[in-house]
């Protein structure tokens, strides 16, 4: 194994916690920005990078998206400094001329199959979230994913005329670790890995 640095890997991973209250302080369109530009280098199939994050900084934007919440998470959305609606890019393959020039018949092996397409905006506009989640977190940001929330009303609220779907959300901002849940657990190697 690599030398990598322990603290860094307890920020990231074994210390880490979902965060769902955060401080007061906000969360600057530069952070987020180098929370995008740490992101976008995590690995998708054939770098078709389905995800697209909107950011509801504004009071009226978290409002409107706690409004489609589930009652546990309108307050968590409301107060947070930033809700993002993480979303896929349902003609994602339109980018991919640009994005995948080793394969030219990239775009039409997605176009001319959307049970294909769907899947795969899917599965790596998710690998991208969770891209996001370390990312942020080597940034200093807390940060809460939330799947609690009613797709179809989102979809209609904020994308609507669009291509996009939208996945989960993700509050974020400075911990208020006071409020902060004791770690939970999770499945040992032997419950959760085999090896064929």
């Amino acid at each position: 194994m690599s030398d990598i640095n322990e603290a860094v890997l307890d920020e990231l991973f074994r210390t880490a916690r979902s965060h769902h209250w955060f401080t007061r302080q906000p969360v600057e369109q530069s952070t987020l920005e180098a929370v995008y530009d740490l992101m976008k280098w995590g690995p998708t199939s054939m770098n078709c990078c389905p995800a697209r994050i909107h950011f509801c900084i504004s009071q009226q934007a978290r409002d409107r998206l706690s409004a489609l919440s589930m009652d546990g998470n309108k307050e968590k959305i409301a107060s947070a400094p930033v809700a993002a609606i993480f979303a896929n890019d349902a003609a994602f393959y339109d980018r991919l001329p640009a994005l995948f020039p080793p394969v030219p018949t990239a775009r039409e092996m997605f176009a001319n199959n959307q049970t294909s397409a769907q899947a795969t905006a899917m599965r790596n506009g998710s690998l991208q979230g969770g891209y996001f989640i370390i990312a942020a977190r080597a940034l200093g940001l807390g940060v809460g994913p939330i799947s609690g929330f009613n797709n179809a009303a989102v979809d209609a609220e904020f994308f609507a005329g669009t291509t996009l779907k939208s996945n989960f959300l993700c509050v974020l901002g400075y911990p208020d670790h006071s409020r902060t849940l004791p770690r939970q657990a999770r499945l040992a190697f032997k419950d959760a890995c085999r090896i064929l």
